[in-house]
C-alpha cells in the first residue's frame, strides 16, 4: 500500500494529500549508492596525459666511461660557455627533467556498471529522500518537516531568487539557508586558477517536470539546484556518494516516477 504525503503550496501550507510511488519504500542500500556514484561520475571525466617526450628533449648524456670524473653519473647537457651546459637533464628528479610516472592519456578511466545495478542505485537514492534520519544525518537543518516533501507545480514558474528564498523560509528552512550562505568558503592555491575558487555546501534539490524559470532562481542560492525528473541522476540525489539529500518533489514529478517501469526487485537474505 502506498504511503501518503501532503502537497505544500507556495505559502508552505499543506493543501491536499497524494499517494507517493512505491519507489520511496525501496530498501535503503548505501553500499550500492556509493559504488554507483563513483562509476557514473567517471563518465564525465576527460582523459589527459603528458607529452611522452616531455623533459627528454635535450642533448644530455652520461660521460663514457661514467666513472673516474669525480662527479655523479647522471646525464648532463653537452656544450660549453652556456648556463645550461653541464647541468643534469633528461631524467627524473632533476630540474627540468621528466616525471617518474606521469599521467597517460591512454589510461582507461571510463568505468562500467550493470544497467539493473544502476537502476537499483537510483531507486534506493530516491527512497533515501523520504528518510528523515538520513536527511538530517547528511547535515540538513530540516526541523520537524514530514518526508517526502511534495510541493505544488506552481514552484516551476518561480523565476526570482527572492521568491524561492521566501518559499524556503515559509516551509521552515531558515536555519538551512543560514547554513548554506555561511558555508561558502574561498579556496587557496591552484583551485583558484582552475575555476574552483569557491566551495559551497550541498543544499536542497528541487525535482520538476519542466523548468519554467526555477532553475535560474535556484542557481543564485548556494548549494540549491533544480533538475527535471527525466534527467534525474544519482549525481544529484547523492552528491559524493552520500544519500539523503533534502529534496522537493513536484506533484507532476511523482506522476512521472509512478509511470516509470518498476525498479529491480531485491532478494533479501533470510
Amino acid at each position: 500500500m502506498s504511503s501518503m504525503a501532503n502537497i505544500l503550496d507556495l505559502e508552505g501550507k499543506p493543501t491536499k494529500e497524494v499517494a507517493v510511488p512505491d519507489v520511496f519504500s525501496k530498501p535503503l542500500r548505501p553500499d550500492i549508492i556509493i559504488r554507483a556514484f563513483w562509476i557514473v561520475r567517471s563518465h564525465g571525466l576527460q582523459s589527459y596525459g603528458r607529452d611522452p617526450e616531455a623533459g627528454e628533449k635535450t642533448s644530455a648524456e652520461s660521460g663514457w666511461p661514467p666513472t673516474g670524473r669525480g662527479i655523479s653519473r647522471i646525464p648532463r647537457v653537452k656544450g660549453e660557455r652556456s648556463r645550461r651546459a653541464g647541468q643534469a637533464a633528461g631524467v627524473a628528479s632533476v630540474v627540468g627533467g621528466r616525471l617518474a610516472h606521469p599521467p597517460k592519456s591512454e589510461k582507461v578511466i571510463y568505468n562500467k556498471i550493470n544497467r539493473k545495478e544502476k537502476k537499483l542505485a537510483l531507486d534506493t537514492a530516491i527512497a533515501f529522500t523520504a528518510d528523515a534520519n538520513a536527511v538530517a544525518w547528511r547535515g540538513h537543518k530540516v526541523g520537524n518537516l514530514a518526508f517526502p516533501l511534495v510541493v505544488t507545480d506552481d514552484i516551476e514558474s518561480i523565476s526570482k531568487t527572492s521568491e524561492l528564498h521566501s518559499f524556503f523560509e515559509k516551509v521552515g528552512l531558515s536555519d538551512e539557508l543560514k547554513r548554506l550562505y555561511g558555508g561558502v568558503k574561498r579556496r587557496s592555491g591552484k583551485p583558484r586558477m582552475r575555476g574552483r575558487a569557491y566551495k559551497e555546501p550541498i543544499g536542497p534539490l528541487i525535482v520538476v517536470t519542466k523548468d519554467r524559470g526555477i532553475g535560474r532562481a535556484a542557481d543564485a542560492i548556494p548549494g540549491v539546484k533544480a533538475v527535471t525528473v527525466d534527467s534525474l541522476s544519482i549525481l544529484n540525489l547523492a552528491p559524493a556518494g552520500v544519500a539523503g539529500r533534502l529534496t522537493f518533489w513536484t506533484e507532476s514529478s511523482l506522476d512521472v516516477l509512478r509511470s516509470k517501469t518498476k525498479g529491480v526487485e531485491m532478494k533479501l537474505e533470510a
